[in-house]
């Protein structure tokens, strides 16, 4: 039986994210299973707020970058020397020993794939697409599931594509679609609610279902991004 056993690189794009970065690093350190996360790179865009060394204080490297998460992913799987990359926004909170599930994806033969994922909210409205996630179609994805890749297929891919300001995730999991089996693990991230709830939650689905929408009907990385700035960042 062989003896060889991979390890983690945890990517964690970061903008002025001082509490939650706290958060999510204690909760990485709670749950996971094993001692083969090799490291933790947070790739800090530029924030003004105690984020860099918060991250420094719970065991973190931070790497900067320039602001764009996809940029930030990239530069820190252009530094990570684990063989399974772990993309993790800085607000999902990764179940009990999910580097152990992910471990067991890459036995079972997969390169790629996610968590499913529920919000931190009692609403039955956001009940609803969590439990989408379920679903092995990638319109049923997006980064807050975190997304797990083997180190060597993220960049035989060229990683993610920086002209996406938005939609970086699910564009580039569209093409891991194309390219290899999608492993939805059974164990859940829960992620934070508070874009719903800042800006209304039937009003924000909506508009993550025209951007959907949008990129299905070809439209550019600009559009969706001004579309973006005009209907949600606002």
């Amino acid at each position: 039986m062989s003896s060889y056993q991979p390890t983690i690189s945890i990517i964690i794009p970061v903008l002025n994210e001082a509490n939650y970065i706290k958060k999510v690093l204690l909760s990485i350190s709670k749950n996971a299973g094993s001692n083969r996360i090799k490291e933790i790179l947070v790739v800090d865009g530029g924030s003004s707020d105690e984020t860099p060394s918060n991250a420094r204080n719970y065991g973190a490297t931070v790497i900067s970058s320039k602001k764009g998460r996809a940029a930030q992913m990239n530069v820190g799987a252009a530094i990570a020397t684990g063989e399974i990359l772990y993309f993790l926004h800085v607000d999902s909170i990764p179940p009990k020993h999910f580097d152990l599930a992910v471990f067991q994806a890459l036995i079972e033969g997969y390169e790629v794939g996610c968590f499913q994922m529920r919000f931190n909210s009692d609403s039955n409205f956001l009940k609803f697409f969590a439990w989408c996630t379920k679903i092995n179609h990638q319109i049923c994805r997006g980064g807050d599931q975190s997304l797990f890749i083997t180190n060597k297929l993220f960049h035989e891919n060229n990683g993610f594509n920086e002209n996406y300001i938005i939609y970086e995730d699910n564009e580039f999991i569209g093409r891991m679609y194309k390219l290899k089996p999608f492993k939805i693990i059974p164990a859940v991230v829960t992620t934070s609610a508070r874009r719903y709830e800042e800006r209304g939650m039937v009003m924000l689905q909506w508009h993550f279902a025209m951007i959907h929408l949008k990129h299905y009907l070809g439209a550019r990385p600009n559009d969706l991004h001004q579309y973006y700035l005009k209907y949600i960042a606002r």
